[in-house]
């Protein structure tokens, strides 16, 4: 199969990213790979989508690692002109957030004219349609109550300040729209005078988070992977981590600054992921990062969920093998049973 992902910039990848060890184990098991970016779309006056897509063929036998594998992705000068109904799979690996600001043009590209290929044949993951109700943290809401920290969503200092004082003056602020830890403060007693500056420098972008601070925070998040709505485990090994935010820094994200740890999933992570599994299942959701302290889910990342590679190596499984294993399994069974199920439901199947 020719599998395509799609992400903000090739120049911005790098060869530990999830997306990466994807299109590694893709190459591996024999598929030809792709990278489709923003600007590469043309859709023409005959209706038929293109895509500039560089292109890397699999090679017969081939056992290059994953460093080698980027090195020849990176050396692929020329895109090549291609019908996106001759990409098998797109998946959508890109943040929208990243582009947001200096590239709004970028920003809804990959669901927008994912919806186009999905209805020319291509299956798409995540769904298209579903990740354009999920382009900001307004998403999350939208989960049952029982396994959401108490949130405010404002604009008003006032507003906030309320809400703080009603959480006893701890809660962690954060922009509606963003990732990877950008624009996150802990507002507390030694912090509270710091509230105008705080909603000021997040209010920028838009509308603020208000979240009550979760005990158990300062010893960090679980970030486990779903797929096709269920963690995402290997003879009884999840594909999980501890994510320990650095010394005095509230945030856990790696990239900014947080350290990965081992983890033991146990029934309580277990029951809060089964919580969310309904909703994920009916949005066509098959690939899925959550973060987890106790009985309380903070994020759910269905854009572009990072640190597979590092959950691989911890548990000793080679978990981009089942994920490409599971897209194999749809491709076949869209293959027996042609036009029966649309990219939603088999996207999840």
């Amino acid at each position: 199969m020719l599998i395509a992902f799609f992400v903000n910039d090739l120049e911005t990848e790098y060869p530990g990213y999830t997306t990466t060890v994807l299109a590694h184990e893709a190459s591996r098991r024999g598929h030809d790979v792709a990278y489709v970016t923003p600007g590469d779309f043309v859709l023409g006056s005959d209706d038929d989508l293109r895509v500039h897509a560089r292109i890397l063929p699999a090679v017969k036998g081939s056992k290059r690692g994953r460093p080698k594998f980027f090195k020849d992705l990176q050396a692929v000068e020329r895109s090549k002109l291609i019908e996106v109904s001759d990409i098998d799979v797109l998946m959508l690996r890109n943040d929208p957030s990243n582009d947001a600001g200096e590239r709004p043009w970028a920003e809804h590209v990959g669901m927008l004219f994912g919806r186009l290929a999905a209805a020319r044949g291509c299956l798409v993951l995540n769904d298209p349609a579903a990740l354009s109700e999920a382009i900001n943290k307004l998403y999350f809401q939208s989960f049952p109550r029982e396994v959401r920290a108490e949130t405010l969503i404002s604009r008003s200092t006032a507003d906030i300040r309320a809400f703080a004082k009603a959480h006893g003056g701890k809660v962690v602020l954060k922009p509606l729209q963003g990732s990877g830890g950008q624009g996150v403060f802990l507002l507390d007693g030694k912090s509270g005078k710091n509230l105008n500056q705080m909603v000021e420098a997040i209010g920028r972008d838009g509308y603020i988070i208000a979240q009550a601070f979760v005990p158990g925070a300062e010893k960090g998040d679980i970030r486990l992977f779903l797929m096709n709505g269920k963690p995402l485990q290997v003879g009884g090994k999840y594909a999980a981590m501890r994510r320990v935010g650095a010394e005095g820094d509230i945030r856990s994200n790696i990239h900014a600054g947080g350290k990965a740890r081992a983890v033991r999933i146990t029934d309580r992570e277990l029951r809060v992921a089964e919580m969310i599994r309904p909703k994920l299942v009916r949005d066509g959701m098959f690939l899925v990062g959550i973060d987890i302290i106790g009985d309380t889910i903070l994020e759910v990342n269905v854009f572009s969920p990072g640190n597979l590679a590092t959950c691989s190596k911890m548990a000793g499984v080679n978990f981009a093998a089942h994920i490409l294993a599971s897209i194999e399994q749809k491709l076949e069974i869209r293959r027996q049973y042609p036009g029966q199920f649309d990219n939603r439901s088999l996207a999840v199947m």
